[in-house]
């Protein structure tokens, strides 16, 4: 109870302060296993000598700095996280720091043991790659061979364990939306969430590809969002419907209702451990030794659509919105303070946060 308690006071202490916990993304390296033909971390477009890995001391203390800021989720992602050779090290150093750590993996390195070792670790949530809705088509465009056995295994050892996974689907056309709800449940999943294309970005970073496979129309777009809502009825998928909605306005060009909070309470950490807001910026924050809140930037962007911080942003919107109007009321302008609640936003953000949770009540359920 009292952990319980403290984890209560420390939300409450960081909503009024900076609205809310914070994400970050650690990129462990940009090494891949995989060969998608939508990625430009694919292994026969990225050649071993350009492998860079994150180094060892430098995560640690990524890790203890994003928690004195306010960060308590951390995403490890790559290239393919799992093939860093203390990419467990990091997982256990989070989770006794008190963050909660999240890590995305195509799957390929899952065997049993590896997986209790994260159990034993203390990994939160694990999130699979997919991107079929048949093991033949989704083995064929990783280029990995059985990787849907291993992921069933996977789901199995990790759901006796009771630590909850998600399928992250890359909207491409791979996808036979219909077929999908059945495979995932044939893979052992309970949930998913859409990862949206990307056929360039202007940093670093290489998680899109110019292939046809992710070469959609605005009208094409707009179609597979409300293909998504519809299949929001079959299947628990966590892009909530509010944050569908807005990147339907965003493909229409109508004006954004939520503000993307990449910057401020959204990161993006490197493996050379420099921060940027996100991956679709073109130039890095500062370095992680550098990193504090002078450094936050909150200018109410709405340029791009990844999913992984616009869906999260909305999400947060109403704790950000208590935070702006509590700043409001500590200056005295009280007329401010209830402008700054911005109700629209909020009840979009309150109903997202609403329909995660019936998600986490069906898991817990499941499990």
């Amino acid at each position: 109870m009292t952990g319980v308690l403290a984890k209560g006071l420390d939300l409450a202490k960081l909503v009024f302060s900076s609205g809310g916990p914070g994400t970050a993304q650690l990129v462990l390296n940009n090494a891949c296993n995989a060969n998608c033909d939508f990625c430009g971390f694919a292994r026969e477009r990225l050649s071993r000598d350009r492998w860079r890995y994150v180094e060892r001391q430098g995560a640690l203390d990524a890790l203890s700095i994003l928690y004195r800021q306010g960060i308590r989720y951390v995403v490890l992602t790559g290239g393919e996280p799992t093939l860093h050779p203390n990419h467990v090290e990091f997982v256990r150093r989070g989770a006794d720091l008190g963050l909660s750590m999240i890590m995305v993996t195509n799957g390929a390195l899952l065997k049993p043991p590896k997986v209790n070792e994260l159990i034993d670790a203390g990994l939160a949530h694990l999130s699979i790659s997919i991107d079929a809705a048949d093991q033949e088509t989704h083995e064929r465009n990783r280029g990995l061979p059985g990787v849907c056995d291993r992921i069933v295994d996977a789901n199995r050892i990790l759901g006796r364990a009771g630590i909850p996974t998600t399928a992250i689907v890359t909207v491409s056309k791979l996808v036979d939306f219909d077929a999908l709800p059945d495979f995932l449940r044939q893979l052992g999943f309970a949930a998913a969430s859409f990862s949206y294309p990307m056929t360039t970005l202007p940093s670093f970073y290489l998680s899109y590809s110019d292939s046809e496979l992710v070469d959609y129309s605005n009208d094409e777009l707009l179609d597979v969002f409300a293909r998504i809502k519809r299949l929001k009825k079959l299947f628990p998928i966590l892009n909530p419907a509010r944050s569908l909605d807005e990147m339907q306005r965003f493909l229409r060009k109508e004006p954004q209702r939520h503000e993307c909070l990449a910057g401020w309470r959204l990161f993006f950490v490197d493996w050379d451990l420099m921060v940027w807001r996100c991956q679709a910026w073109d130039e890095p924050i500062c370095s992680i030794y550098d990193f504090d809140s002078s450094k936050y930037v909150r200018d109410g962007c709405t340029k791009c659509m990844i999913n992984c911080n616009r869906d999260v942003s909305l999400m947060q919107g109403a704790a950000v919105s208590l935070h702006d109007s509590w700043q409001a009321v500590k200056r005295g302008r009280f007329v401010a303070a209830g402008k700054a609640i911005g109700w629209r936003a909020t009840l979009d953000s309150l109903s997202a946060l609403t329909e995660q949770q019936a998600h986490l009540r069906r898991l817990s359920a499941k499990r």
